[in-house]
């Protein structure tokens, strides 16, 4: 007997690019990325390059009319709702695409890629003045400082500099400009889109990394897969840039060069959720099991785990309710549940910018006894103290965490299994324990729960 089949629908997006044999830019970047982003990605190579981590080795541009073969071929059969170009190489390339993307009942963002990360140059000089009917038809353009100043003769070194050059892109003819900070000094990268309504700046600290290989084509990939689910540019832009900073906080460790930006980084963070969730469910059960009755501070306890890739507090899972004592012990008030602790995974979440293998922590009471038995665990334990917090950080709502956790790192020798939380007034004095897996959590919690029985 033969099965049914379950065709699925979803949106088809069109990358026009170079390919990079090295896989973590180009089409290789844009097809994993719109299909992670739930679009049926196509294609149309325009040229091959000899490129890797370190950089690129050689490249060759496919004559014009192959180009335009393959452009012919995918838009006769699928009905594309959006289109991504790349790399085009040469004008009479530049030119083609062009005259194609006009003829799409469809938004095309273009990247004008011109030069790589690396710094080697993608683009003829030829090829760079044939962009302005590409541009002209475009949904949205993408350039880095370097080719918004090519392109308009603005160097973006500032936010209102990156604003003029995207009015001068959009004064070309684009619906709207994304010039992005990667390429412009300082802690925060901002990324400024102008369309006719006006400007936006997406902000967010920079990742102290070199392995942005892709993250040009990547962050236009999204943004593509995004305006073919049907999104406006200003949603898909946001939605994009936030993807590229995690793409770029946790990187791929492949090649000898830097690395590659993390193309299914989304998809891995939504896999990774059951797991978390069931290794938080597993140490709650052994607490309730063991009786750390002992440990519960007045506010109660909560276990909370964080993906392998968790950025928010919705990305962490923990106890509903939290865990409280009872008549015979300790039990959850409710389920595990993503984005049900805020005190506890904030900390997690600050503590993981020091080391982002820390995964799980756990809320302890703390006095005299506690503070004895945490000198049994194996690695450091550090402290904050918020008398010394500063009035900027108090009136900023939910920063306490973050500068409590610095403070605790940058003195610590090493990564901490605990840290302390003296208190003030009206806020109970904890302790953190800290792990990178769930055993070591546990083995942690019940070596202070066994000091403090002995002790």
């Amino acid at each position: 007997m033969t099965r049914t089949p379950a065709p699925v629908e979803k949106p088809v997006a069109l990358t026009v690019a170079g390919s990079d044999s090295g896989g973590g830019a180009g089409v290789q970047a844009d097809l994993k990325t719109m299909e992670a982003h739930g679009a049926f990605a196509t294609s149309v190579v325009t040229s091959v390059t000899a490129q890797n981590t370190r950089g690129v080795e050689g490249a060759f541009t496919l004559p014009v009319d192959e180009v335009e073969a393959q452009f012919d071929a995918v838009a006769s059969d699928f009905d594309v709702r959006a289109a991504k170009t790349g790399m085009l190489a040469e004008a009479p390339v530049v030119e083609a695409v062009a005259e194609r993307v006009d003829g799409l009942d469809a938004p095309v963002v273009v990247d004008p890629v011109m030069v790589a990360t690396s710094g080697d140059r993608l683009l003829s000089s030829a090829g760079v003045e044939a962009y302005d009917d590409l541009v002209d038809g475009a949904a949205l353009v993408t350039p880095n400082a370097d080719e918004a100043a090519v392109l308009t003769d603005v160097e973006p070194t500032d936010e209102e500099s990156a604003r003029e050059a995207g009015e001068a892109i959009v004064d070309a003819g684009a619906d709207a400009a994304l010039v992005k900070g990667g390429h412009v000094p300082g802690d925060v990268v901002r990324d400024v889109l102008v369309t006719t309504d006006g400007a936006e700046t997406f902000e967010h600290p920079r990742v102290d990394t070199d392995a942005t290989h892709g993250s040009g084509c990547t962050l236009a990939s999204a943004v593509a897969a995004r305006l073919a689910h049907g999104d406006d540019v200003r949603d898909a832009v946001a939605a994009g840039t936030a993807f590229l900073e995690r793409a770029v906080r946790y990187p791929l460790d492949v090649g000898k060069g830097p690395g590659s930006v993390h193309h299914l980084v989304a998809l891995r963070e939504r896999a990774d959720r059951q797991p978390t969730a069931e290794a938080v469910e597993a140490v709650v059960r052994s607490f309730v099991d063991r009786d750390v009755s002992a440990l519960v501070p007045e506010v109660g306890m909560n276990v909370v785990g964080a993906t392998s890739y968790a950025e928010r507090v919705d990305e962490t899972a923990a106890v509903e309710g939290r865990i409280t004592r009872t008549l015979s012990g300790v039990a959850p008030n409710r389920g595990v549940r993503f984005g049900a602790s805020s005190h506890v995974a904030r900390f997690l979440l600050a503590a993981r910018e020091f080391d982002p293998d820390l995964r799980f922590a756990v809320n302890c009471r703390f006095d005299a006894d506690v503070e004895a038995a945490l000198a049994a665990l194996d690695s450091p334990v550090a402290a904050f103290d918020r008398a010394a917090e500063p009035d900027d950080v108090k009136e900023r709502e939910g920063s306490t965490m973050q500068w409590g956790a610095r403070q605790a790192f940058e003195a610590a020798d090493g990564t901490p299994a605990a840290v302390v939380d003296r208190g003030e007034v009206g806020k109970e004095a904890i302790v953190k324990l800290l792990a990178a897996d769930e055993s070591t959590l546990r083995e942690r919690t019940f070596k202070v729960l066994d000091e403090l029985a002995t002790g």
